[in-house]
């Protein structure tokens, strides 16, 4: 192999490569054979690979360890990766361990460890890479220290006590989609830890990509002051979906504590059935007049907070813009914008033909309209033909795919 030593904290999102260099997944954790007695050795790596499938890729297929790859022989075995009873996440687990140093009963707590090839060719824990609790008021952390396995020894604990900010340390340049797979994979007690520990905005972007009883399990771990930051953060249809899983005094006290337009953006979406277009729709939609110009509507869509999904289309409407607004006139793709000069109006450039759907369609309805017609969203209307919002497509996927698809991979890819 490439690397005879190697920290397993900064596998987490490494890059899984075949032979001919074609990545085929990227590396979630590093699984290890736990022994007390002896040091742990590497069993393998839990790989995700197309379609959000974790397989298992024993240690004797990977070939090459350098910094941000992993070189295998690519063979790779399709099954759906089980943990089974001696076998425990390096990065999941292990991580966060507090553990008592022999030389002077000082306890710290596992911030990485080094794993080395032995002439056996075994992977096995070598090294540990340690910090101390800080002492006194003094700012900063704590002091850092490498210890020998034979050095230390663990000491009993939950898993509430391993400490989550080493997991956000090794997950922390997740995606939130990918965040949200890594703590469901989690105890209960070290998922809520961990999500305590992100700050509010991060929490948001979590909240939004889990659901049922994982959202309702962090929030209602949240002081009410807090869980109300972090759904003012939210986007208002997930929100909205969030709270109306609530007792409903427990949500009416949540909405009474955030910005008072957020909360009545919120509570609007609330009175819609949950599989319509009204109980789908986001009330966020980038909207803009006909005389708009092509730079200023890049500009509106340049901005950090617009999703990608939303910034993908531009609906244009009579005075205000925004919802409930004026008479829906028509939409811009965002792809046409590219073709056209900076001064062009939108009213130039309007497609008319996309018809607007009413806040009762079901469903089925939608995903065969945004299907037929390969489009990301669709507006809602009202009686008066004023936009309401936008149905896009990732919200109409959350719905269709089953409430466990992010456990279950084998669906999601079963012909891959």
């Amino acid at each position: 192999m490439s690397a005879t030593r190697v920290f397993v904290a900064r596998l987490a999102g490494c890059g899984v490569y075949d032979p001919a260099g074609d990545r085929v997944g990227k590396v979630v954790d590093v699984l290890m054979l736990y022994r007390k007695t002896v040091a742990p050795r590497i069993s393998g790596m839990i790989v995700e690979i197309p379609g959000r499938r974790r397989v298992f890729v024993p240690i004797s297929r990977v070939t090459a360890i350098t910094p941000g790859q992993v070189m295998t022989t690519g063979l790779i075995d399709l099954r759906r990766f089980n943990q089974r009873g001696q076998e425990v996440r390096a990065i999941g687990e292990m991580l966060g361990r507090r553990v008592k140093i022999l030389e002077d009963g000082a306890s710290a707590t596992i911030e990485d460890f080094a794993v080395e090839q032995n002439g056996k060719g075994d992977w096995v824990l070598t090294e540990f890479f340690l910090r101390k609790p800080k002492q006194g008021l003094a700012f900063g952390r704590g002091k850092t220290l490498f210890a020998g396995w034979k050095e230390v020894a663990e000491e009993q604990q939950s898993a509430v006590d391993q400490e989550a900010q080493q997991l956000l340390a090794a997950y922390g340049e997740l995606r939130p989609a990918d965040l949200a797979t890594a703590v469901m994979n989690l105890p209960d007690e070290r998922m809520l830890a961990v999500a305590g520990e992100l700050d509010d905005e991060k929490l948001a972007d979590l909240l939004e990509e889990l659901h049922g009883e994982d959202q309702i399990g962090i929030i209602n771990q949240l002081s009410s002051e807090r869980a109300a930051e972090v759904l003012d953060l939210m986007e208002p249809d997930d929100a909205a979906d969030l709270l109306a899983t609530l007792p409903a005094d427990k949500s009416e006290a949540l909405l009474s504590l955030i910005d008072e337009d957020e909360a009545e953006d919120i509570r609007s979406l609330m009175q819609y059935e949950a599989l319509t277009a009204g109980g789908l729709m986001t009330n966020e939609p980038v909207i803009c007049s006909a005389d708009t110009t092509v730079a200023e509507a890049m500009a509106k869509i340049r901005r950090r907070q617009v999703p990608q999904v939303l910034a993908a289309q531009l609906f244009v409407t009579m005075p205000p813009f925004e919802a409930t607004t004026g008479k829906y006139l028509g939409v811009v793709h965002f792809q046409k914008l590219l073709r056209y000069p900076p001064n062009e109006r939108l009213g130039n450039l309007l497609d008319t033909e996309l018809e607007p759907v009413s806040p009762d369609t079901p469903i089925d309805q939608i995903h065969r309209f945004l299907a037929s017609y390969d489009l990301v969203s669709l507006p809602v209307v009202d009686e008066q033909n004023r936009v309401l919002g936008v149905v896009t497509v990732d919200d109409v996927l959350d719905h269709l795919l089953p409430g466990d698809w992010r456990n279950d991979e084998s669906e999601v890819n079963s012909n891959g």
